[in-house]
């Protein structure tokens, strides 16, 4: 069957959505080697920190996403220019100031989670902001107060509605302050960092996250002329300056991306190599992977991972970085439910976030679900049937699930998967799966 084409941003992000369906069946061990490309969790703030800068920025090691496209739609709308250059470049060309327009159609915003991110940058720049309420993948509350109490410590004043929300600065620029985040929510860090960068003065964000991907940014806005200490650590202390300029900068792997290619192997049985993953951005998951009774090596280039026959069952919980991320949480549920013994999975970030569990159960699995808390009791073997991915992750989950479901398992809404994977079925069918794209 001929692959149909991807529809545009716009018909990805308006009411009626372009529903693609992916169709796999077993093989048997995968093998081989994968590149996980650029993070979707720093791509796409690193693309809005290029507003802060009149000029034209490059950004390396961009992913082919869908989230990217939305991303270069939107920076296009408030008056940038972006251009991709070549399968992972993109170049993104900002206006001075007084032409960018600091507001966008609502579609746009709603379409995904981290269109957040333009806040700071915009009132750091425009010294106003106005925008949809963020969409993006469904799995709980995710309230954006972390920004606007940070924002508003530096100046800005806010009027919001069910749907909307717009802010503007009391003058030509924000104030540096100190803020102490009550969570080290990694895009309240991202944008509280964008917005500090050109701030009157020393800023300081306390509990702020640690993530590779915070730090990351923080690289590229360095690169920009910025003045910030403490990437990595939870206090950053920002100097903010009078102006930026652009940068070429080359964004960090992907480590979500890179956990799915390595549950590929010890899921079912096969060896894979991610080569350009970085293992010191994932040691507590490596552990864990670990005990699941795979064999990690990363004396190599990025990691190998060897699956055993069957893998054994270990309690997980979530937790800010450097704990094992929520994100990861799908693909371990997946390796759990057809591992060995009884396992025991904590979500201690997103409340919704076993949504997908009952698509594992249609698959065989015996999970139940109490509170945060769910409770795995390995089978033998899964049985393929149609599932629905309700978000990218549990997307990337179900079809992992698929790879080892006797018969053919069908997992309806892969566009999500298409949010944060490149190519995603190209990487599989190169390991050896069996992956037919449906319309």
């Amino acid at each position: 069957m001929e692959k149909p084409k991807r529809e545009s941003v716009k018909a990805l992000t308006c009411d009626t959505y372009y529903v693609s369906s992916l169709l796999v069946s077993p093989v048997g061990p995968l093998h081989g080697e994968v590149y996980a490309f650029g993070a979707k969790n720093a791509v796409l703030k690193e693309m809005a920190a290029c507003l802060l800068a009149t000029g034209t920025h490059t950004l390396r090691n961009v992913p082919n996403i869908t989230d990217v496209d939305i991303m270069i739609e939107l920076l296009e709308a408030l008056g940038c220019s972006a251009e991709k250059r070549g399968e992972h470049v993109v170049t993104i060309t900002v206006p001075d100031a007084s032409d960018i327009h600091p507001f966008a159609p609502a579609h746009l915003f709603e379409a995904m989670r981290a269109s957040i991110v333009i806040l700071g940058p915009l009132l750091a720049r425009c010294g106003e902001a106005s925008m949809a309420l963020p969409g993006g993948d469904d799995f709980g509350g995710r309230p954006i107060n972390f920004h606007t109490d940070g924002l508003s410590a530096m100046g800005a004043t806010f009027a919001s509605s069910d749907v909307a929300i717009a802010a503007k600065t009391d003058g030509k620029r924000l104030r540096a302050t100190r803020v102490t985040l009550e969570y080290p929510s990694h895009t309240a860090t991202d944008n509280l960092l964008m917005a500090a960068v050109l701030a009157d003065g020393r800023s300081v964000i306390d509990n702020a996250a640690r993530e590779p991907e915070v730090e990351d940014l923080g690289r590229q806005l360095m690169a920009m002329g910025a003045r910030i200490e403490g990437l990595g650590t939870s206090r950053l202390t920002i100097e903010g300056v009078d102006e930026l300029h652009p940068a070429d900068h080359t964004v960090v792997t992907d480590r979500v991306v890179t956990a799915t290619y390595l549950a590929t192997a010890l899921i079912t049985g096969g060896e894979v190599r991610v080569v350009d993953a970085h293992p010191e951005h994932m040691e507590m998951l490596l552990n864990k992977l670990t005990l699941f009774g795979g064999t990690l090596d990363s004396h190599g280039a990025g990691i190998l991972a060897k699956g055993p026959l069957r893998l054994r069952s270990c309690d997980v919980a979530t937790l800010p970085y450097p704990g094992v991320a929520t994100d990861y949480k799908p693909l371990l549920t997946t390796m759990l439910s057809v591992a060995e013994g009884t396992s025991v999975v904590t979500e201690n970030l997103f409340v919704g976030r076993f949504r997908y569990v009952d698509e594992l159960n249609k698959l065989g699995a015996d999970i139940t679900t109490e509170g945060h808390h769910a409770i795995i009791r390995g089978v033998g073997s899964l049985a393929g049937t149609t599932v629905r991915a309700t978000d990218i992750r549990a997307g990337a989950a179900l079809v992992l699930a698929g790879l080892v479901a006797t018969g053919e398992t069908l997992v309806e809404g892969i566009e999500h998967v298409h949010r944060g994977y490149d190519t995603f079925e190209d990487h599989l069918r190169a390991l050896g799966a069996q992956v037919t794209e449906l319309a």
